[in-house]
């Protein structure tokens, strides 16, 4: 951690920040929301359906390391506005795209902008936390979730009315958070150049080993699998469980999925402010570990109890991810933007995988056998026992 003098969130940054991740997400949250739409006028599988996934997200996951390392060395201020130059040219493709090779294209290009978007708009929020970080990465968070809770309701109202050509209308989101990002940069650009001009900086390290480093990674990113896995089964084919078990319509299918996004919004932010105060560990183990009875619960209640345990579900486990980024950053301060291009990078990736998997299985299966086989992957939350507390490890200045 950079050691610099006390100070208070600057909280117009973070909500700026916050405001460009929601309009960000809202508009990639439009591809899982279109799935119903694209699946009944292409003539899509769900393999099919899990591979538009898997090739935005890996696309997103990549290149998000490979971002972050590079602008540790050399920051760019206004990266948030190339990256949603890629998205804004991808949906444009994606709303004329008339073949499965285009809709994979247009999709791809979107994950780049998602991968030069998120490093370094995660460090913008770390640099404007005031050192009150689980809160300052939640703020941030909680717009990405937001903007991806609002994805399923206009693509309801919007676009399954008028179809996929309407698609294009998602872009001027886009100009918008280009504007707000001119914003943040100017900031961003000013405090690099007073830090520059700063005589000395002091980072404060865990006083652990190599080997216990690695393993911690290593433990953190097995949550993710199992969190973005699950995740991956709601947000790609929650639609389609709902309506092939209870009947119900496409737009109703989109609402429920409303109740699970919006959820997930919630509980970020509770998550953020419980990883200040009652330590990143204890909130990381909770959400994933204590997500399972729900979970393994679901598959066999009614349409009524449905909508109340994804709610239950979305709260609960997407606590973790503002305290798992937190975790990751102070484990290796020196290395803030490779850390969140890892962890935001290997999220999307395994969302990807997770949902090419899970639509194989699904045209193999069924759709209801998917969430009988997910619910069992929160129990493997049990390995955040082993993750040490970083609010009781000794320090040391390099």
């Amino acid at each position: 951690m950079i050691q610099e003098k006390a100070s208070r969130p600057i909280f117009s940054i973070l909500f700026a920040v916050s405001m460009v991740h929601l309009l960000n997400d809202m508009i990639q949250g439009v591809i899982p929301a279109t799935y119903p739409l694209l699946k009944e006028e292409h003539h899509l599988s769900f393999s099919q359906v899990g591979m538009i996934t898997m090739v935005y997200q890996i696309a997103a996951s990549i290149f998000q390391p490979v971002v972050g390392s590079f602008t540790d060395k050399h920051p760019v201020p206004y990266s948030q506005i190339i990256g949603m130059s890629f998205s804004l040219l991808g949906m444009l493709l994606f709303s004329k795209a008339h073949s499965y090779e285009w809709i994979l294209f247009s999709v791809f290009l979107v994950g780049i902008g998602s991968s030069i978007f998120h490093p370094e708009s995660s460090r913008v929020a770390y640099m404007a936390s005031g050192g009150r970080r689980s809160m300052a990465q939640s703020i941030f968070q909680i717009g990405g979730n937001a903007g991806t809770a609002m994805a399923p309701i206009i693509v309801a109202f919007l676009v399954l009315p008028r179809g996929q050509q309407a698609i294009a209308w998602m872009c001027l989101f886009t100009i918008l958070g280009q504007f707000i990002s001119y914003y943040i940069g100017t900031w961003y650009k000013k405090r690099l150049q007073s830090t520059a001009r700063s005589m000395k900086r002091t980072i404060r390290v865990p006083d652990l080993s190599n080997s216990r480093i690695i393993m911690t990674v290593i433990i953190l990113l097995l949550l993710i699998v199992s969190k973005y896995f699950y995740i991956a089964s709601i947000t790609n084919y929650f639609q389609f469980y709902t309506i092939k078990k209870f009947g119900i319509n496409e737009v109703e299918a989109q609402v429920y999925l409303f109740y699970f996004l919006i959820a997930v919004a919630v509980g970020t932010l509770l998550g953020g402010a419980f990883g200040d105060r009652f330590g990143r560990k204890y909130v990381i183990w909770f959400s994933v570990l204590g997500v399972a009875p729900f979970a393994l619960a679901l598959p066999y209640v009614g349409l009524t109890m449905t909508g109340v345990l994804i709610v239950v579900i979305g709260l609960i486990l997407s606590s973790a991810f503002p305290a798992i980024i937190v975790y990751a950053q102070e484990l290796l301060p020196k290395k803030l933007g490779m850390v969140s291009g890892l962890f935001y990078g290997f999220a999307f990736g395994m969302g990807g995988i997770g949902s090419a998997v899970l639509g194989w299985q699904a045209d193999h299966t069924s759709i209801e056998f998917i969430y009988h086989l997910c619910s069992y992957l929160p129990l493997i939350g049990i390995v955040a026992y082993f993750l040490p507390n970083l609010q009781k490890t000794s320090y040391k200045e390099i």
